[in-house]
């Protein structure tokens, strides 16, 4: 697919018809480049779907983009996040203290941002050093992973979400769409009265969103399984109009959900072709190294370096539930490591 995507420098707030505007936020130092906030205006202000980064030039860019639309960000009514994620919901703490908006965001996700709320940063870094290290990531590279920047959790919302819920827009009929994966709490948002979707980061134009799982040898849930299931869901709404979070909008949800899940299906076809290949037992940060990314392992900063891990585990994790790949405890027991391998 040719990209679409245009740079931050060339994006400005857009009138994208039917009451809803669109506001390119940027994402200072990410290769995304920005966050699509869209404005759904109503007679008792307007809705925002996400905020933004929480950054002094984001917050700018929110706040000018919204006057240019004749909107003014002291009258927004309430910010609905599609997910947790610090480009999504960063700046909804900041809106809510400028208009008073209420904050709205899936149950999962509220969850888990109390529990980044309460959590002490200390035993935050031993909870990921002993993920790593069960992986088999190096000294090195569980220095660098545990030691990177992380911002700031969100603020906590005002109101919680479950599937099918309306959000209290008057005039207007947007119903959540609870579709878990990429967070447990992911949502998009079905504008019902324009056949429009909000997808957040569920489904997108020209990428795919990161699935992974935390910590990576978890045993009670499947992202990955949540989020081919949560594709079919959105496909089932029919050829919708999609209004994502990132790149650019395009047309059929559907068509494009279905090519989303196929690329996974490929990609777990690809980790069953190398688990069989390798004959024996692997760590899954030895998996990881022998996949496939964008770009080679060797040139992966650390960071990466763990995202890539933990979409690895995300894809092992939808293969053991099928029954297709088994976890051993074949190599040194003093290791703790987590081995996969095929399921014989």
């Amino acid at each position: 697919m040719k990209s679409l995507r245009r740079p931050y420098s060339e994006q400005r707030p857009t009138d994208i018809g039917g009451g809803v505007w669109s506001v390119p936020v940027p994402i200072p130092g990410n290769p995304l480049g920005y966050t699509l906030i869209y404005a759904i205006e109503s007679p008792a202000g307007p809705v925002l779907v996400d905020a933004g980064w929480n950054h002094p030039d984001a917050w700018l860019a929110l706040r000018d983009g919204l006057a240019a639309t004749g909107m003014d960000i002291r009258e927004v009514r309430g910010v609905v996040v599609t997910h947790f994620h610090a480009d999504h919901a960063g700046l909804a703490g900041q809106v809510r203290q400028e208009s008073g908006a209420w904050i709205a965001m899936h149950e999962a996700d509220a969850e888990l941002v109390g529990t980044m709320r309460e959590a002490e940063e200390d035993a935050q870094r031993t909870e990921r050093a002993g993920m790593l290290r069960r992986a088999g990531a190096g000294a090195a590279e569980i220095e660098a992973v545990t030691t990177a920047y992380r911002p700031e959790p969100p603020a906590a919302p005002d109101r919680t979400l479950r599937d099918g819920d309306m959000i209290d827009i008057p005039g207007r009929r947007l119903r959540t769409v609870w579709t878990p994966g990429h967070t447990p709490g992911h949502v998009c948002l079905h504008l019902e009265d324009a056949d429009r979707l909000f997808t957040g980061d569920h489904v997108l134009p020209g990428i795919t969103p990161h699935i992974g799982v935390y910590p990576y040898d978890r045993t009670d849930m499947d992202p990955l399984g949540d989020f081919l299931a949560s594709l079919e869901k959105v496909a089932e709404l029919g050829p919708l109009e999609a209004l994502p979070a990132h790149e650019w909008i395009f047309q059929d949800t559907a068509e494009r959900a279905r090519a989303i899940g196929a690329h996974h299906e490929e990609k777990l076809t690809s980790l069953m072709a190398l688990l069989a290949e390798a004959g024996e037992p692997l760590t899954i940060w030895e998996i990881a190294s022998r996949m496939t990314w964008k770009r080679s392992w060797d040139d992966l900063p650390s960071m990466l370096r763990g995202m890539a891990a933990a979409e690895a585990a995300a894809h092992l994790r939808a293969l053991e539930v099928r029954g297709r790949v088994r976890r051993t405890a074949e190599g040194d027991p003093k290791e703790d490591m987590v081995r996969f391998a095929v399921h014989s």
